[in-house]
């Protein structure tokens, strides 16, 4: 890539790009929103802000599978630059980024999965991914009426782990990774 292109755009190992930034932000504020949906449902169940929040939640979900899939390759893209993470801690992190990532596609995918063998149509935004059938495939069913929901809600205890550790690096440890994101 161009030297203009590098300044500012791609990660160094003294801070994220601004791609990459625009990609956490992005998907964290998607992530809100499907995880608002999640816990009003839960909460008080089939009510209008329920339905209002959570009906997005199948096209949302497809658009942060797209966006963990782009940032994933994007990440592999800028390894080499990216700001280090050493000691055990750097391990902790890196390995608790490997399940935030690897959850990030398992859940959708069971829900992909789950959305295919049910036999309806999936357009997100007009747009059809999966026509309409007349019949289920039963076991590609199971697996997301299994595990979706559960590892959603793990997913989402993940996420905040991973919020609370980057402050706790703000102020216990006076390491400001944040500032790397922000």
């Amino acid at each position: 890539m161009s030297e203009k292109m590098g300044s500012g755009w791609l990660d160094t190992p003294q801070r994220y790009g601004r791609i990459s930034r625009g990609f956490h932000w992005c998907m964290a504020a998607f992530f809100g929103w499907q995880f608002a949906g999640a816990v009003l449902f839960v909460s008080i169940g089939d009510k209008a802000i329920t339905r209002l929040v959570g009906g997005s939640h199948s096209t949302m979900g497809f658009v942060l599978f797209v966006l963990v899939l782009l940032r994933g390759v994007w990440g592999l893209m800028n390894l080499k630059r990216r700001p280090a993470h050493a000691g055990r801690l750097g391990r902790a992190a890196v390995t608790g980024h490997f399940l935030l990532y690897a959850l990030m596609v398992v859940v959708p995918s069971l829900a992909l999965l789950r959305q295919y063998g049910s036999g309806k149509g999936f357009s997100p935004f007009g747009v059809e991914l999966m026509a309409t059938r007349g019949y289920k495939i039963e076991w590609m069913m199971v697996p997301g009426d299994l595990l979706h929901y559960w590892l959603g809600f793990l997913l989402l205890g993940s996420i905040l782990g991973h919020v609370t550790m980057a402050f706790v690096n703000r102020r216990a440890k006076r390491d400001d990774v944040l500032e790397r994101m922000i």
